[in-house]
């Protein structure tokens, strides 16, 4: 079991202070990271959250997954790893053209 977990299904209100204070009822928060849209600036509805041991997230996860807050089943699981991307998305023209 890793300490970071993802946090989904937030309030588009939430803070990361918020989300910090929230979680520290389980333990202590190592970190709280809001996912903001670049182009938009608002909130994705999603973080990912830190906690100081394996055990404190998983009572995170016990007692908050699937918890209502502001109206809103929040989910919350370990975070996986982020996979590889794969940047040959295309782009400008490419190979000769003449």
């Amino acid at each position: 079991m890793g300490k970071k977990l993802y946090v989904g299904n937030l309030p588009f209100s939430e803070t990361e202070e918020s989300i910090t204070e929230t979680f520290s009822s389980c333990g202590t928060v190592e970190s709280a990271k809001l996912i903001i849209d670049r182009e938009t600036g608002r909130s994705k509805g999603f973080a990912f959250v830190e906690m100081s041991s394996d055990e404190e997230a998983q009572e995170a996860i016990s007692k908050f997954d699937g918890n209502d807050l502001n109206g809103r089943p929040m989910r919350v699981n370990e975070a996986k790893p982020q996979e590889p991307r794969n940047n040959n998305r295309g782009g400008f023209g490419g190979g000769n053209r003449y």
